[in-house]
């Protein structure tokens, strides 16, 4: 395996391989992803080199006027972004290379790849492990200077299809109470991918039973992360759409999707507000943290009686893009397919007047007609019209202006 350096070809790179000075080494994940066959569009590479690391950046990145910046000027690591590439320059730990990947975490990421003369660094034996598809810890100590390790290794394990070498994983287990010892945002960005993928399920329940998730989520039940994978195959075997729908990321600036956030649901504290504190911890944004404390606050709604026409139009207008991680997690919980089709139903039509009312007149609408001043009656006249076109029982501009006038005239 170690011997197919094809994917590690400088040809592929964006820059120059002339522009970097020798030695120089590329470390990481892009070793060991290029060894495994594992390819990506886009380019995210690791170099360590003797001296000079931030010349080094910053003359790349004046040389083809690309992104330039300082990560650590005390640890001298700089970036270069390209529009298909990020690369990180970083002055060697150590007085050797091997001392530098000697303080690494797993002994696949502590393979190094001279570009210059081709040649794989290997001193931990990292291929081997590659070949046998198991993550073995470079030294115990290392896991303990940085406690993230402890999760990364659960991360890394899904994304590869990998298994956790015994030792490693009884060193995990024994140290997970100093997870409570790294910054909340990091551990966030691992959670993210166990949440976002299938694979990461089993890895989050490994996780939570080895003690690596109870200072976050001390309530967290991951039976019912298992079962939203599930759910997920039954609904979107009816709703074929829900695929792109559960797929959307809570906001453009928030990759968080929504099934994300029905996963998330399951580990914080099912009451909306012990919920909340506990994902303002994890520094999780205003965007997710919505998310989650509505699908909370309304799924015992969807768990219960079937709702009245009116009862669904309140509920619709809450739920909004959230409704189809609610109905995810209330299938996961036990409500049949059966029970939720009508709403899911509306929910994927968009002319449905329940799900996505249309409105018929507006505030300005009324006041002119009705001769009535601003105020909250404008309001209320504007809910009651939307209600009675739910129901049915009004569809046009002139019909709703005689349904306000009624109600007034009552009053």
């Amino acid at each position: 395996m170690c011997r197919n350096l094809s994917r590690l070809s400088p040809e592929k790179w964006c820059f120059s391989l002339e522009l970097l000075p020798q030695p120089i080494y590329l470390v990481g994940g892009a070793v060991r992803d290029a060894l495994l066959g594992r390819s990506a569009e886009y380019l995210d590479l690791d170099f360590v080199l003797p001296a000079n690391a931030i010349a080094t950046a910053r003359s790349l990145a004046h040389h083809y006027k690309a992104g330039f910046v300082i990560l650590d000027a005390e640890r001298q690591i700089a970036r270069v972004v390209f529009p298909q590439a990020t690369v990180d320059f970083a002055l060697q730990e150590g007085s050797s290379l091997e001392t530098d990947l000697q303080r690494r975490d797993f002994t696949v990421n502590a393979i190094a790849y001279n570009p210059h003369t081709q040649e794989i660094i290997d001193p931990l034996h990292g291929c081997i492990d590659l070949q046998q598809q198991r993550l073995r810890m470079v030294s115990l100590q290392n896991l303990q200077d940085d406690p993230l390790r402890l999760l990364r290794a659960y991360r890394q394990a899904a994304q590869l299809g990998f298994t956790i070498e015994s030792d490693t994983h009884l060193a995990i287990r024994n140290l997970a109470p100093h997870i409570k010892h790294v910054a909340a945002e990091r551990v966030r960005v691992e959670l993210g991918y166990l949440l976002a993928h299938s694979q990461g399920t089993p890895w989050l329940k490994s996780a939570a039973e080895d003690g690596l998730i109870e200072y976050w989520f001390p309530n967290a039940n991951v039976e019912d992360v298992a079962a939203v994978d599930i759910a997920v195959v039954k609904l979107t075997k009816n709703w074929s759409q829900l695929n792109i729908e559960l797929f959307q990321s809570v906001r453009d600036t928030v990759k968080t999707t929504w099934l994300s956030i029905a996963k998330l649901a399951c580990l914080v504290t099912p009451q909306p507000e012990t919920a909340e504190a506990e994902l303002v911890q994890l520094t999780y944004s205003r965007a997710e943290i919505r998310g989650v404390t509505t699908l909370l606050k309304l799924l015992p709604q969807l768990q219960t009686h079937p709702m009245s026409v009116r009862e669904q139009y309140f509920f619709f207008q809450e739920a909004g893009r959230v409704f189809p991680a609610i109905a995810l997690l209330a299938v996961a919980k036990g409500t049949t397919v059966d029970a939720i089709a009508p709403l899911m139903t509306r929910y994927l039509n968009p002319n449905d007047p329940v799900a996505h009312p249309t409105p018929l007149v507006t505030g300005k609408d009324l006041m002119q007609a009705l001769k009535i001043k601003p105020s909250p009656l404008v309001g209320k006249l504007l809910t009651a019209i939307a209600l009675a076109q739910a129901e049915g029982k009004i569809t046009t501009f002139d019909e709703a202006l005689e349904f306000a006038a009624a109600i007034l005239d009552n009053q």
